[in-house]
């Protein structure tokens, strides 16, 4: 097994403790319970003070948002494997894919207009664990920094919307080399304590001459709808990267059953089909279905 392999294996596990190991107190609220769930019920015990005349204002909400963990999972964290659907079955076409995936809140939202700072740092791999020497494939570095602000409406923390800068490459300097940055406006809106919805819109500068063209491949941003079972053990995720002039849709579809009643841990699945999952082969269309482990973020979080 290769230095890189057994790097990104420490760092997964490094992050699940991390992440995992940070609690908050909250009255009333069962211990299971996430850090948001802790914030609406103190939210829900305000609204009901506020009919003795005590009064909630946003700038509540907020300083309320910003005193929890400013470190956290970004996306999904998961380490998978899988076959494909659409060629032949063989160590070729089998492989293994993870991701690792954190966020930072470097500011309170006391920037202005109410709005904070953060850094999200996303690494997605592909190995082909089967092949003798099982090399890496591809490895994709996604670094983003950008301004948050949350909605807040009728004393109700309802999503949060984000305007990003980020970089994604593959770290080769050769003619395998993939390169593009974008600016991306993303917005999350809960629906009720079990549905949210997320939408971003990317639009590409300074791309190598060589990929030019990847986001038409990869699409120019993605839809997604989320949904949580009440006993909080089925989460399922459903979501489309339409491609230029909607000649092609990219689909991600995954679901996960949660293991651990303290931790976010999940099996799970997922199915991606579609073009530009990779940046080294992002003409070539996959058709792959994965299981394995995953980590989620906090369903609750406004990221």
């Amino acid at each position: 097994m290769s230095s890189n392999t057994v790097l990104c294996l420490i760092i997964f596990m490094f992050f699940t403790l991390e992440i995992h190991g940070q609690t908050i107190e909250c009255e009333n609220v069962p211990a299971k319970a996430s850090h948001i769930k802790c914030f609406f019920s103190d939210v829900k015990q305000k609204i009901g003070q506020e009919k003795n005349q005590i009064e909630i204002t946003d700038d509540e909400i907020r300083d309320k948002i910003d005193s929890l963990p400013a470190f956290g999972i970004y996306k999904d964290n998961y380490f998978i494997t899988g076959i494909p659907l659409n060629t032949t079955i063989n160590k070729t076409t089998a492989d293994v894919k993870f991701q690792i995936s954190i966020r930072h809140r470097l500011t309170n939202s006391e920037l202005p207009f109410n709005t904070f700072l953060y850094f999200t740092y996303t690494q997605k791999s592909f190995w082909d664990i089967y092949l003798k020497s099982s090399p890496f494939r591809d490895n994709n570095y996604n670094p983003g920094i950008g301004l948050g602000r949350y909605a807040i409406k009728d004393s109700r923390l309802v999503g949060g919307a984000f305007l990003q800068v980020e970089h994604e490459s593959n770290g080769r300097s050769d003619s395998a080399s993939r390169s593009v940055n974008y600016v991306s406006l993303i917005g999350k809106y809960f629906f009720n304590e079990s549905v949210y919805f997320r939408i971003k819109a990317s639009v590409p500068y300074l791309y190598r001459k060589e990929n030019a063209d990847i986001l038409d491949y990869k699409g120019l941003g993605n839809f997604s709808i989320d949904y949580k079972s009440k006993n909080s053990k089925w989460w399922f995720s459903a979501g489309i990267s339409p491609t230029k002039n909607f000649s092609r849709i990219n689909t991600t579809l995954n679901g996960g059953y949660r293991i651990s009643s303290k931790f976010n841990q999940y099996i799970f699945g997922e199915y991606y089909n579609g073009t530009g999952d990779s940046q080294l082969d992002y003409k070539r269309k996959y058709s792959q279905i994965r299981i394995g482990i995953g980590i989620k973020p906090d369903f609750y979080s406004i990221f």
